[in-house]
């Protein structure tokens, strides 16, 4: 059953002459805890597509639901509300902020909720427990390595505990190494029961996922169900 579902989103940019349409009229289905990696080459739309999946940015045409709810059709302050409740953003950027210690960074999305202050840090400390970060919990951005810091990007993303994560080539900054710890906690928290929606241009960090879909000029490509063999050897490296 369709947990998120896109039908026939188009999204252009610009008028008349210089309309560049970027989604070209997409359909894609989601199940709820589905891992999803999103491949393509640089322009083909898929950051785009994310942005659209995430309420972030409106479709010119088409529709996205969310469980039964029509995400577009939601005033702007509860789409906001929406995110904030259902949704997590990784990006490649850490986006950290430079004179917040870790556990202030990971607060951030928990400014206008109704936690007291100490709920709060308890549910950032929690997340950041998630992600084997608990005892840097004082230090600024700059006094962690780049694997550190988007681990601690990723406990923002989920301090709140939202059911999907969107995540923006998560590792594109990171080398090798970094990329695999970050994937293999991706991955965890998919076994957790994350929905995880993953725009990618490895194909290595796709392999990590359930399904991968390629978009091309606008469009989706092919989806490439992952073997079970593949699955194992994840859920091994992954394991403990």
């Amino acid at each position: 059953m369709s947990y998120i579902q896109a039908v026939d989103v188009v999204k252009e940019f610009g008028e008349g002459e210089a309309r560049v349409t970027a989604v070209r009229g997409i359909d894609l289905s989601i199940a709820q805890g589905e891992f999803i990696s999103v491949m393509g080459e640089s322009g083909a739309g898929k950051s785009t597509f994310l942005s659209m999946l995430g309420g972030l940015l409106a479709p010119t045409r088409g529709k996205i639901t969310i469980g039964d709810i029509d995400i577009y059709a939601l005033k702007k302050d509860k789409l906001a509300d929406f995110r904030r409740e259902f949704m997590g953003f990784i990006f490649q950027s850490f986006q950290l902020v430079p004179y917040l210690n870790v556990v202030e960074n990971v607060q951030l999305p928990l400014a206008v909720t109704h936690h007291s202050e100490k709920e709060k840090r308890a549910l950032a400390v929690k997340a950041l427990e998630r992600v084997g970060l608990q005892d840097k919990a004082a230090r600024l951005p700059n006094q962690l390595s780049g694997g550190e810091q988007e681990r601690v990007a990723i406990a923002r993303a989920v301090v709140n505990e939202p059911p999907i994560l969107f995540a923006d080539e998560p590792t594109g900054n990171l080398d090798s190494r970094n990329s695999t710890e970050v994937m293999n906690l991706l991955k965890k928290l998919n076994s957790e029961g994350q929905t995880i929606v993953m725009v990618t241009h490895s194909r290595t960090n796709a392999e990590y996922a359930d399904r991968i879909v390629t978009v091309a000029d606008g469009l989706i490509g092919e989806a490439i169900p992952m073997t079970e063999t593949q699955n194992r050897l994840l859920r091994r490296a992954t394991a403990g």
